[in-house]
């Protein structure tokens, strides 16, 4: 049973200059019970992260991106699954065994569900992830689905039908990280398709010390503007960005966010296309309670996608 389910899913790995947490990751990758296909982009490392792969990893398939991509390398890396699942994992994240089994067996029982985002256990001690433990307590309708209902997921903890991924058009690249779920996640739902999360799909993340938080929260506002711009309706998405403002300025971030996200506006209205009044009564439930359960993760600065 392991075999079989192991050639139904390829575990795609993002990394960008962390040589020895990606090595560590692929060791615990590669003893999972069966035999999963393995891609890993590496996003222009400069640290030697791909010869070290290459090398210590042979049967690994290995893709070597020019530059730094964000987020966008996973297109890269599903374009070489050949299974109708993929499992995406980045390089500070660890799937335990028996979880993709059970993602898989959860996708084959409930062919409206896209996406399973995991429950994501972090450090030693395997802290729940807050964004989890408001995930478990989403306030969507449960539609008789396989667990709670969501309008985002991570990136980096998740198992998508390879088939959903394309019809969306993977992630958009002018993201680069931050993000790129909640855009994704509207579109899926969009089209029909549903989210849910998992609390025994069980992934490990072991996060680095070498985050530039404050690019990443910066990149958190601009994309959150963005997406609300693409997706939303006119009111909601001059809300969401005066929601957004405040909290740069709060944060004192509010000239260089705003600089960049006015500078890539209109880029994003060019893709601009309004959500149906059911997905945007979604989305508006979780503004009401806000910071909410089933809200997506990029919300967090402290999950990183790339």
């Amino acid at each position: 049973m392991e075999t079989q389910q192991a050639g139904r899913a390829t575990i795609v790995v993002l990394t960008h200059n962390r040589r020895m947490q990606v090595l560590g990751t692929l060791d615990c990758l590669c003893r999972l019970p069966g035999k999963w296909p393995i891609v890993v982009v590496d996003n222009g490392s400069t640290d030697g992260t791909a010869r070290a792969i290459a090398s210590r990893f042979p049967s690994v398939m290995l893709i070597r991106a020019k530059r730094n991509m964000g987020a966008a390398a996973r297109n890269f890396g599903v374009a070489y699954a050949q299974t109708p699942y993929v499992a995406f994992c980045d390089d500070d994240t660890q799937w335990e065994p028996g979880a993709l089994e059970r993602a898989i067996t959860l996708l084959d029982n409930s062919p409206s569900v896209a996406v399973v985002s995991a429950c994501v256990q972090v450090g030693a001690t395997r802290r729940p992830d807050p964004t989890c433990l408001s995930m478990a307590q989403s306030p969507l309708a449960r539609e008789q689905l396989p667990g709670p209902q969501l309008l985002g997921f991570m990136a980096g903890a998740c198992v998508m039908r390879t088939s959903a991924f394309y019809e969306v058009g993977g992630y958009w690249p002018p993201f680069f990280i931050g993000g790129e779920e909640a855009l994704m996640a509207l579109d899926l739902v969009e089209r029909g398709w549903r989210i849910v999360y998992a609390d025994d799909v069980i992934t490990r993340h072991f996060p680095s010390l070498s985050r530039d938080t404050r690019l990443r929260e910066r990149l958190l506002i601009r994309n959150a503007i963005w997406v609300a711009w693409m997706r939303r309706p006119f009111r909601a998405a001059w809300h969401e960005t005066n929601v957004q403002w405040r909290a740069a300025r709060d944060r004192g971030i509010a000239w260089p966010t705003m600089v960049q996200m006015v500078l890539g506006l209109p880029r994003a209205l060019r893709y601009r296309k309004v959500v149906s009044p059911a997905v945007e009564s979604m989305r508006a439930l979780l503004d009401i309670t806000a910071g909410s359960p089933g809200t997506p993760v990029s919300q967090n600065p402290d999950r990183r996608t790339a």
